[in-house]
């Protein structure tokens, strides 16, 4: 035993010390919007980072130094490619030079709102066959309470190594806003729980080379438990807001004037907005991993899944609005020309995951409406499930706003003269507020 304690103790010192020297090589499994910033950001302090990405498109543009993603500087990129930092494979073989594994694989739903971690198995049953002494493996794609332990672990002892001793595994949630200015992978506080403390430990120190504030947790679970918390929490809130807006609209009331006076009040208050629904990979997700494993303990999460079901009615609701509108106008929704500004889930972004612009477009096509769209950001739409629809983006003219018999904002980027917008247009629909700071013509503005 004592000999192993102390072959154990040396694998782990080997390890932390070839992290702290930027001689570990790291490997990053899914360059998307969570791998790439955080592979970056690794090439950039010293590591040498190998790249795993099962799209061959998107392996070829960053061996080419060529950026995909809206929150990595194109320069930054392409200097570490060039300097031999970063390079990226659609093979896994690369595996076996990495000292450290960090798994940034998507974690979807399955049709029936289950989890679906079967990117997270499958990458785990190639690192399997590849696993050595003295490796880290931290997942860091969103996933449910127990993933890590129960499903991981298992698979990666297989392999006849074990953990805490020859190889060290832990769980980092990624907590990624895109197009956030402000907060960025290296300045957001990161989360970590190890499966045994050697591992936190290992993990630990990996994570403080690129990131200024580590927050170690008690264990994986409490980790996995943290990020799908952090996300249920906003989307309750956005749920409670959208409930809000409803009602408003039931009372003639301005929703948005209601918020924005409660976000006056300096304690007990945090401004969340109503808005068309809610996207993006985490918020309309995360909540149903946490309701899934819920079950599993005969416990029913209904306040979660109420939330839920109100963030999709609010979509249903800015159908019902634009169907208002145009009948005020004398016009009836079938037929009707519906010009839609922005399909990305955020502003100023180009992600459309999730995207209630989506589900409201799918709506509005399903009453024989006939939709066109612009995002500066966004330039095609490719049919994909639950849509069978593809759109191409149209330019913006003011041609083809005052064509349209009614104007909907479903996202709200910054590049857009809304004054211009609505002077041409004959009815704009704002489920943003964008429109907030435009002075005439606003009898012309409905808003959600």
């Amino acid at each position: 035993m004592t000999v192993k304690k102390q072959n154990s103790d040396a694998v782990a010192s080997e390890l932390k010390e070839k992290i702290c020297a930027k001689s570990a090589v790291v490997s990053v499994v899914g360059l998307g919007y969570v791998g790439l910033p955080l592979a970056v950001e690794k090439a950039k302090v010293g590591f040498r980072v190998l790249g795993v990405e099962q799209n061959p498109e998107r392996a070829d543009k960053i061996n080419r130094g060529e950026n995909y993603i809206g929150d990595v500087h194109d320069e930054e990129l392409k200097d570490i490619v060039q300097k031999g930092l970063l390079t990226a494979s659609t093979s896994f073989d690369c595996l076996t030079d990495a000292d450290v594994i960090i798994i940034c694989v998507p974690t979807p739903l399955t049709e029936n709102y289950d989890p679906d971690i079967s990117y997270i198995v499958s990458v785990c049953q190639e690192i399997k066959p590849r696993l050595r002494q003295g490796q880290l493996v931290t997942l860091e794609s969103t996933t449910y309470p127990g993933t890590t332990e129960d499903v991981i672990l298992p698979l990666l002892q297989e392999s006849g190594l074990q953990v805490g001793e020859d190889f060290f595994l832990a769980f980092s949630p990624e907590r990624v806003d895109p197009g956030n200015k402000r907060y960025t992978t290296k300045n957001t506080s990161k989360v970590v729980g190890g499966v045994t403390p050697v591992c936190l430990d290992v993990a630990k120190i990996f994570y403080e080379q690129t990131i200024l504030n580590v927050v170690p947790v008690s264990s994986p679970s409490v980790a996995e438990m943290t990020k799908v918390f952090e996300n249920t929490y906003r989307s309750i809130n956005i749920a409670l807001v959208n409930e809000l807006m409803l009602l408003c609209d039931r009372m003639g009331l301005d929703v948005w004037e209601v918020v924005d006076a409660a976000g006056t009040k300096p304690f007990g208050i945090q401004s969340f907005y109503p808005g068309p629904g809610v996207g993006g990979h985490c918020i309309p997700i995360d909540p149903f991993y946490l309701t899934w494993r819920a079950r599993q303990f005969d416990f029913h999460t209904r306040f979660i899944e109420l939330a839920g079901e109100i963030n999709v009615q609010a979509s249903y609701h800015v159908v019902d609005i634009v169907s208002r509108a145009l009948n005020q106008a004398g016009k009836c929704m079938n037929g009707a020309r519906v010009f839609v500004l922005g399909v990305a889930y955020k502003k100023d972004i180009s992600d459309v995951r999730e995207s209630p612009a989506l589900k409201v477009i799918d709506l509005l096509k399903k009453e024989h409406a006939d939709v066109s769209y612009h995002d500066p950001y966004v330039p095609a739409l490719r049919a994909e499930k639950p849509y069978d629809w593809g759109m191409n983006g149209v330019e913006l003219t003011a041609e083809r706003l005052r064509d349209a018999d009614c104007v909907l904002i479903a996202t709200d980027h910054s590049a857009i003269d809304y004054d211009w917008v609505v002077e041409n247009a004959r009815i704009v629909v704002d489920t943003r507020n964008a429109a907030k700071n435009v002075k005439n013509h606003r009898e012309k503005i409905v808003k959600i």
